[in-house]
């Protein structure tokens, strides 16, 4: 059987600390950060931690890291 290949680009947007926990940024502080306040440009800031339905459907695509 061939080796299943891991998502590059998942691998770069998630933090992977232990089995049960991924963190994540926040969308939206890339770009038109002018118009936006600073209360919220504060909170797009935050690192926040991947709900355990949505790291399930991870496994799947990153084998090797879980």
């Amino acid at each position: 059987m061939y080796k299943l290949k891991s998502s590059k680009s998942i691998i770069k947007r998630f933090k992977f600390k232990s089995k049960n926990k991924v963190l994540r940024h926040m969308a939206g502080h890339s770009h038109l950060l002018q118009k936006k306040s600073s209360k919220r440009k504060q909170k797009l800031r935050r690192v926040l931690s991947l709900k355990q339905c949505d790291i399930s459907n991870l496994k799947f695509k990153i084998p090797y890291i879980y």
